[in-house]
């Protein structure tokens, strides 16, 4: 059901992580009537991240949560209105794109779009039932629990290799386990955990499932190779096997790919016009938070021209 409030704007952006508030910077500079909307906290999965290395003008590297903080901050400055609201949908009345979330529905001109992905899960036996209790998909919210634990990370990329990085500060050993016979992320993460005395490898395998009783003890692990099957005892599993964009809610709205990534131009227009996409939940080759950085330059960008030559 529709909320009982019904707002009007110029540009609404949703999804409140690095490309939705430098959209939101640009999109308010240009005084430009701006709401973001974000469902959980502002700075997305940068929140989470112990730190950035790469943001240029930070030589040190920036904690993620100091770096969503400034650019929170930078936005608000200008003007931009922030509600922190789920969307339950969109939809499109003449050239107007209406949001509901369960408690109100905004309406606006420009739709800019920048809910970015979430970490993909496994669909094993045991994982479901072992979330938070065991089972966790962020290093930084859970990895204090671990203290001089044993643990696991599934996974080769980057993320699996810098959160097995943070997590040895707090655990007596880690196995990195990885279904292929070599890592992918970066070579620098690479050169780090493949140094790190605290972690151990279990190559070309997967995990079948994850036991316990109140909480995880156990998975089970085959080798994609040999066929063997084993037990590994664990006292928590760690899991980074790649993203899912949150898109759902724009099917039949806006064109995507196989794997839900919005499909758009090189100025983040989408099929749809005055329907924009920034950041991670779009098609491209590199998903960092400088380039969602520069997702929401341009998108907000588009934004403006687009509302210009309506009038």
């Amino acid at each position: 059901m529709e909320g009982t409030n019904t707002k009007n704007y110029e540009v609404i952006i949703i999804g409140g992580g690095p490309a939705g508030l430098t959209a939101g910077i640009y999109a308010s500079r240009a005084r430009l009537h701006t709401l973001l909307v974000e469902s959980a906290l502002l700075g997305g999965q940068m929140t989470t991240t112990e730190m950035v290395e790469n943001f240029p003008g930070f030589p040190q590297g920036v904690t993620g949560d100091e770096l969503s903080r400034l650019m929170e901050e930078q936005a608000k400055k200008f003007g931009m209105e922030i509600v922190t609201q789920e969307i339950i949908k969109v939809s499109i009345e003449e050239d107007m794109k209406v949001i509901q979330t369960h408690e109100s529905t905004y309406r606006c001109e420009a739709l800019i779009i920048c809910t970015g992905t979430e970490y993909r899960k496994l669909g094993v036996s045991g994982e479901k039932e072992f979330a938070g209790k065991g089972v966790s998909y962020c290093a930084t919210c859970d990895g204090a629990f671990f203290q001089d634990n044993k643990i696991v990370v599934v996974g080769g990329g980057d993320s699996a290799l810098t959160e097995a990085l943070f997590l040895t500060k707090f655990v007596k050993e880690l196995t990195i386990i990885h279904r292929r016979d070599a890592l992918r992320g970066t070579k620098i993460y690479q050169e780090r955990v493949l140094t790190n005395p605290k972690i151990k490898f279990l190559w070309n395998s997967i995990v079948q499932e994850i036991k316990g009783d109140m909480i995880v003890h156990s998975i089970v692990v085959k080798n994609v190779k040999t066929g063997e099957i084993k037990e590994f005892e664990t006292d928590g599993a760690f899991l980074f096997v790649g993203l899912s964009p949150r898109t759902q809610f724009l099917k039949g709205i806006v064109q995507m790919d196989g794997g839900g990534y919005i499909l758009t131009n090189e100025d983040c227009e989408t099929s749809e016009k005055g329907i924009f996409a920034a950041g991670d939940c779009r098609k491209k080759l590199l998903r960092q938070i400088t380039t969602a950085v520069g997702d929401g330059a341009t998108a907000a960008f588009s934004a403006q021209k687009y509302l210009e030559e309506k009038e």
